[in-house]
Order: C-alpha cells, then structure tokens, then sequence
C-alpha cells in the first residue's frame, strides 16, 4: 500500500480540526475540497457563499475557474459520505469537555425553510418558509439543536421531501411528514448520547399524533407548545382550547394568586423576569394524567399572546407518577425552563443562515445538498471549538488569502462592510491563522451584511449607488 500524499494545510488552527476527518475520505481531492470548502465557509461574508465566492473568484465570470469545478465537484460528485463526516463532528463534539451534553439539556425541533426558483432541484415545492413567513418555493429542513444555554450546536439536519415528488403523493410508502422527519432525528439523537431533559418543540409538531407515538416509542420526554384556541374533545361545561383552561384557572392578584405559582425565569443576559404558571385541565391533559397541560405566562389576568405558553409535556410533577413514566419529576419551573431553552434554534440559524451560507448552495441533487449542509454544520462546531481554546502564538506559517497583488474578490473600490472588520490592516479577508478567535466572536454578534450593487434592472427603476 502506498503512503498517502500530504495535503496542502488549511489556515491556522482550522487544519488541525479538518485533519480529524481525514480518515473517512477516499483521496487527496476530497481532503482537500474539505479544506478548502470550510475555508470559504468561514471566511468573512461580503457576498453570498456560492461555490465562485467560496473560491475566491469574481462571480459569473469565474464559474469555469479550475478552483470553482474542482469544489463543485466535491460537493455534488464526489463519493464521501455526509453522515459519516457529521457523526466524526458529533464525536468530537462529545469528548470536548466545555461541549459535551448532559442530562441537563434539552434538543430543540425544528424546521427552516429557504426560498429557491424553478422546479428542477430536489426537495423543493411551492410551501411554507418560516423564515420568509409566507407560501412560496423553496427548500425546508428538519433540523436538531443541542442546547442548555450555555452552548447549542445543531445535530442533524434531513430535508424535507413535498409529497408531489412521490408518485402516490402522501400515501407513498416513502413520504415522511416533517413531524416523522422530527421524531427520527430526535431517537437518532439519543441513540448517539446526546442526553437531555427534554424534547421541545414549538406548536407546528403539536398536531401530529405520529410525532408523540414516535417520541413515546423512543422513551423521549418532551414539552411542545400547543396552539391557544385548537379545540379538543371535552364536557360541554368544561373547557375546550388551552387558552379556555387557562382562563378557568382562578386569579385574583400578585398577592392573591389562586392557582398560579410565580415562576423566576433567568436570563442569559443576567436579568430576571417574574412569570405565572399553572397546571390546567383540559379533556386528557390532566396534572397526573398521562399527559399535563402547563400555562405559562407574564400576566394570568390578560393572558398576552406573545408572553403566553400552553404547554404539553409528559413530565409529571412529583415523584411517584415520574416513575411510572419513566422520566424524572419536573416542577412548574422546571417546564418553564425548559421551553425557554428554544429560542437558542432561532440563535443557531442566525449564524448558519446569515454567517455560514446555509441557503446559499448552488446545487441541485439530494447529495449535493446534504453535503453542504454537513460542511455548515462542522464549520459551526469548529466555531465552538475555537471559542473555548485557550489562547496560543500566533501561526505565520498559515498562507494570506489576500495577497497584496490582487483584490480577494472582484474589483472592489469602496470596500464593504465585513464580518472581521477591524481585524485586519487592509479593507480585504482577515488572515484566519492571526485571529481565529476574534473571528468566531464576530459569528456571536453578526451585523448586516453589505452586498456589491449589482447592475440596474430594466423595468425594476433599480439605481446603483
């Protein structure tokens, strides 16, 4: 057997982390389309993180540069398996002490979705994108975070297929709702250590019966907010919606409560609110049922829309009934707590969407998308690992990715506005190897990104600065 080629380094601290993975590719082109891939994931974004900008090269013109083929290449022929790169990423993440998951935490479900034209790419239909907030064409995906406030970190991610790809539509064998999607990747989760406290999950998944049966299956514990006014069978002199249950709950004042109790809730920021919460009924959701029905709230007098939770969990809140459910008790503030914990999914696509490229793929085939996918996922993680590594000298063996004899990218004059500004001497890419650290600290407090004017657009009376 002939000895491996030596690949050429990536910048600074990302070759140690890249070299971690170099077992599970085939060749030197993939190892080093994997270099090469994180590098433009990670450097700063001026513009969108398509294959041209990932190399380097002017948008359009350079498409048919060698450095642009041999990363399109990588991404949508090359045979390196994607699960296998984010399984390597999740091991890491486990054996890295300041990373590790715990009883403690919770894994958020979710779906995104991102706006993509024509018909031709896989996965994509005219449906709902959250992130757009409307109908339209586009891409969605499933996603899973590991979080406990302190650090969160995705875990697995499966786009979701629109039923008109399937020949029977939603009765084909193979169609897989978004729920069941959910549901798999959080037993996928577990059977890999990540532990947590709890499944959480936001009203979407609170309608599917499949996704509590999979859950159940799994020995999940979970807490999903319900929809306020989704009616529910029930005695015609009982409650018939959650938001009902919580209007039965007797409450008089701070200082007279009734069935409420007043919950602390902590913010990361160091502040402190002071919420209500109460166990409701509402026809099977009973407080020692199999099921129990929570409000949470800033004012159980008006109950606010935006400050108000209806949450179903199967936590009981004492001990013999835990036991029976196999889950340990969990008080009134302990499911505050935990549902609190989901707004940290928002956070992570935030900086995968806005910072990594996450939509900004150019591709078409299911294999292209999963590996770009998997290539955002580890240039988050490696975010996280810089940002607990102690400080060290700096690496001037890394090479400068913006020579002084060439702009990075086109032919700026006015430069804009970038992720590292102030990190470097010239208005172009700080050098990844001086500032690993401060660059994953601007990933934590991502601006508006600036974008090249492009040309006027007949008929759109579009002027360019």
């Amino acid at each position: 057997m002939t000895e491996r080629r030596t690949c050429p380094p990536a910048p600074g601290a990302l070759e140690e982390y890249a070299a971690r993975f170099d077992g599970l590719f085939l060749n030197l082109a993939q190892r080093r389309g994997f270099r090469e891939y994180l590098t433009g994931l990670l450097a700063p974004r001026d513009r969108n993180k398509t294959l041209t900008c990932l190399a380097g090269a002017e948008p359009v013109l350079g498409a048919g540069l060698p450095s642009v083929q041999r990363l399109q290449y990588f991404l949508s022929e090359s045979r390196w398996d994607s699960e296998q790169v984010n399984t390597r990423r999740l091991e890491l993440v486990q054996t890295d002490p300041a990373l590790a998951p715990h009883e403690a935490g919770v894994l958020v479900i979710d779906d995104s979705g991102d706006r993509k034209d024509g018909t031709a790419t896989t996965h994509v239909g005219r449906q709902w994108l959250g992130r757009l907030g409307k109908t339209d064409n586009g891409v969605v995906t499933v996603t899973t975070v590991w979080t406990d406030g302190r650090v969160y970190y995705p875990l697995h991610a499966q786009p979701y297929t629109p039923a008109h790809h399937f020949t029977r539509g939603r009765a084909d064998p193979g169609f897989r709702t978004k729920p069941q999607i959910a549901a798999a990747l959080a037993a996928r989760g577990k059977e890999l250590g990540f532990a947590c406290r709890a499944v959480v999950a936001d009203c979407a998944y609170s309608v599917s019966d499949d996704w509590y049966l999979a859950l159940r299956e799994a020995q999940l514990p979970y807490v999903v907010h319900l929809k306020p006014h989704r009616g529910t069978w029930a005695p015609a002199d009982q409650p018939h919606t959650p938001i009902d249950a919580a209007h039965a709950l007797a409450w008089q004042d701070a200082d007279h409560p009734g069935d409420w109790a007043p919950v602390e809730r902590h913010f990361r920021g160091g502040h402190t609110e002071t919420w209500w919460a109460a166990d409701a009924r509402l026809g099977g959701w009973q407080p020692h049922g199999p099921c129990r029905l929570v409000v949470a709230t800033t004012d159980p007098a008006t109950l606010p829309e935006k400050a108000t939770w209806y949450l179903a969990t199967n936590h009981h809140p004492n001990a013999p009934h835990a036991t029976a459910s196999g889950h340990p008790p969990a008080d009134l503030a302990e499911i505050v707590r935990l549902y609190g914990l989901r707004p940290w999914i928002e956070q992570s696509y935030k900086q995968i969407k806005d910072e990594l490229g996450w939509a900004d793929f150019q591709v078409r085939s299911d294999t292209a998308i999963r590996h770009h996918q998997t290539l955002v996922n580890c240039a988050f993680t490696f975010c996280w690992d810089q940002w607990f590594a102690p400080p060290g000298p700096l690496d001037t063996t890394a090479p400068d990715p913006c020579p002084d004899n060439r702009p990075e990218r086109g032919h700026h004059h006015t430069p804009p506005a970038l992720l590292a500004q102030g990190l470097t001497g010239r208005p172009l890419l700080a050098h990844p190897g001086h500032h690993p650290a401060q660059m994953v600290a601007s990933l934590d407090r991502p601006g508006p990104a600036t974008r090249t004017p492009g040309p006027p657009r007949h008929g759109h009376r579009r002027q360019t600065p």
